[in-house]
């Protein structure tokens, strides 16, 4: 199976929304294949616990504005180490950089297909110059 376009464009909304919040990474995962209940999985980090919960409202805003779209579920804004928004067909992973590298959901998800959504994080960016 393949993302559907609706996923795809929520994704690359959401991506924009964490690089202007200056996400220090992002990657978007096509879980489709593999997990029935979403089809992307887009995992942003950030340095610090209020800069992960700016990112996810930055995500949770843009979606409702932009795509008209509403958070199914939203765990672990409080603590701000790791911030899950379920939004159907995407779920975002807004991560402290520290629980990015110990729980690793790329290496996890290695298996699925990245997709470009057109932004990379700050982080990110300084390894391809």
């Amino acid at each position: 199976m393949v993302a559907t376009q609706h996923a795809i464009d929520l994704a690359t909304l959401a991506a924009r929304a964490a690089a202007d919040k200056l996400a220090t990474t992002i990657t978007a995962l096509d879980v489709s294949g593999q997990m029935p209940l979403t089809d992307i999985f887009l995992v942003v980090s950030a340095d610090n616990e209020r800069q992960v919960q700016a990112v996810a409202e930055a995500v949770e805003d843009t979606l409702r504005e932009e795509a008209e779209t509403k958070t199914l579920r939203r765990e672990g804004y409080g603590p701000g180490r790791w911030v899950l928004l379920d939004f159907g067909d995407l779920v975002v992973h807004a991560q402290h950089d520290d629980e990015k590298d110990f729980y690793d959901l790329e290496r996890l998800w290695r298996d699925c297909p990245h997709l470009d959504v057109g932004v990379v994080g700050s982080q990110q960016a300084e390894g391809q110059q």
